[in-house]
């Protein structure tokens, strides 16, 4: 007994001294674990370790919705080392950088419409993509037409920064000729449409229901054999299962109808029937994760991953109840995506390899 009180005693003395060594030693303490943080994060650069193939990392899953732990929407493209992102919500290029991935790499910007949360990331994208990275040109950002207008609001509006930053770092670091986005518009499609092909990669553009947003298209990936099929933001579409065909990975939006509607009747209950009004608004124009699994399942696709979560929840514990009867529509891997989940398809491979980047 007293031996066991005399090992308990020293315990508490050696806690308490640990505590307060601690204490005393708190900035030194603080500065070498800042510098081994750094050594493990600076510089961090996935893309270097990929091997050849298609990979697709999820950059932002959220939606207009607030969501500490979403991201607006963002999906990234890698076919062999050539980077691309899918719309640049709000958060996606800090996403990206957390993600191991480096901003200055992105050949370019896919947009599938001009919703404010698809397009309100870009200022940081163009800004991260730009300085201090050896870019000689500005971002391509491809999207129907309309997209000059977009690009060119952004120019006007990040026109004073990006002189600031030349003026401050100089022009090595941020050449004025490489700031910025420049529009590349394609008319928007009745059908599929290659809107982009290089270097082994295919991207077809198709288009979608989303009215009354309308243009608003989703997009294909082909490369070396594997592909990946962006659904953008659309209710039920037969375009969407007749693009999706054979392909590997479908990454389609999703909107539960119940938690919307519940969340509405709570929010016309405390007072704010305007906002209760858009929740119903919005069920009309998205897919249900249940509708979704129906189209993967008519599309033939090996892995469904769902995005644009709607609306947003707390916890994972509760992805059964998003999902409904999805599971039951789909025979294969149903998914809700993650911020920073990435699915990797080598070239002369049939698997998906899945993790996160965080």
């Amino acid at each position: 007994m007293k031996r066991g009180l005399r090992a308990l005693t020293a315990l508490l003395v050696l806690i308490a001294l640990v505590g307060g060594a601690a204490l005393l030693f708190q900035r030194q303490i603080g500065i070498w674990m800042f510098d081994r943080a750094v050594e493990r994060g600076a510089g961090r650069d996935n893309l270097a370790s990929l091997p050849d193939g298609l990979h697709v990392g999820l950059c932002g899953t959220g939606s207009p919705l607030p969501n500490r732990d979403r991201a607006g929407a963002c999906t990234v493209v890698i076919a062999g080392k050539a980077m691309f992102v899918v719309d640049a919500g709000e958060g996606g290029a800090r996403n990206i950088a957390m993600m191991g991935l480096p901003n200055a790499k992105i050949r370019g910007l896919f947009l599938s419409h001009f919703h404010s949360d698809h397009i309100d990331g870009l200022g940081p994208m163009m800004l991260l993509r730009w300085t201090a990275s050896g870019n000689t040109a500005p971002l391509p950002v491809y999207g129907p037409n309309g997209v000059e207008a977009v690009i060119a609001g952004f120019g006007t509006a990040y026109a004073a920064d990006n002189g600031y930053r030349t003026a401050h770092h100089g022009a090595a670091i941020a050449p004025p000729a490489a700031a910025g986005a420049i529009a590349m518009p394609f008319a928007a499609p009745v059908g599929p449409e290659v809107v982009y092909e290089a270097d082994g990669l295919k991207v077809t553009a198709f288009p979608v229901d989303h009215r009354p947003v309308q243009p608003a298209v989703g997009y294909r990936f082909d490369y070396k054999g594997r592909s990946v099929v962006i659904s953008g933001d659309t209710g039920p579409s037969k375009m969407v299962e007749t693009v999706a065909k054979g392909a590997d990975l479908l990454v389609h939006e999703a909107l539960q109808p119940e938690m919307v509607k519940a969340l509405a009747a709570r929010l016309k209950a405390a007072g704010r029937p305007q906002t209760a009004q858009i929740m119903h608004d919005i069920i009309d124009y998205h897919a249900t994760p249940a509708q979704a699994a129906a189209s993967a399942k008519t599309a033939g696709v090996k892995m469904l991953v769902l995005s644009h979560i709607v609306p947003p929840y707390p916890l994972r514990y509760l992805d059964a109840a998003f999902l409904g009867d999805a599971k039951d529509k789909f025979d294969g891997l149903v998914i809700v995506g993650e911020d920073g989940d990435y699915y990797s398809m080598p070239v002369g491979a049939k698997d998906i390899r899945r993790g996160n980047w965080f």
